[in-house]
């Protein structure tokens, strides 16, 4: 497990910030996001570069230096899943940066309206 810790609870989750990211057993690549202080609030997680190679959203500057990353293999990025029977979407639009070294996070909303909140996943993946 790996603490991760939001300078700005994420959106529709405040006040929790503290946060236990945990890989999920024979899945590479996929992780659960679960509160510290109400652990029954979880999200599942997709590290976007080993599974999303063509996405690549910008950090901005002044959100880099907020989680004190100076160089892109500092940076973790998640994509958060929602998993149903009609099959999984990941959320383009907010996804999670996580500063590998100090577990420092921001969940961002892009303003770009090429980001989909709910992007199959198959369709993706076999992109």
């Amino acid at each position: 497990m790996s603490a991760v810790a939001f300078v700005t609870p994420p959106p529709g989750l405040e006040p929790l910030a503290a946060f236990e990211l945990s890989a999920v057993d024979g899945a590479a690549g996929l992780y659960t996001l679960a509160s510290v202080e109400r652990p029954e609030i979880r999200l599942y997680t997709l590290d976007a570069e080993r599974h999303l190679p063509g996405y690549s959203p910008e950090l901005p500057d002044d959100r880099a230096a907020e989680l004190g990353i100076e160089a892109a293999e500092q940076a973790l990025l998640l994509v958060v899943v929602t998993p149903s029977q009609q099959g999984s979407t990941v959320n383009l639009l907010a996804p999670i940066v996580v500063n590998r070294e100090t577990g420092a996070a921001v969940q961002l909303v892009l303003d770009d309206d090429a980001f989909p909140v709910r992007a199959e996943l198959a369709a993706l993946a076999g992109a």
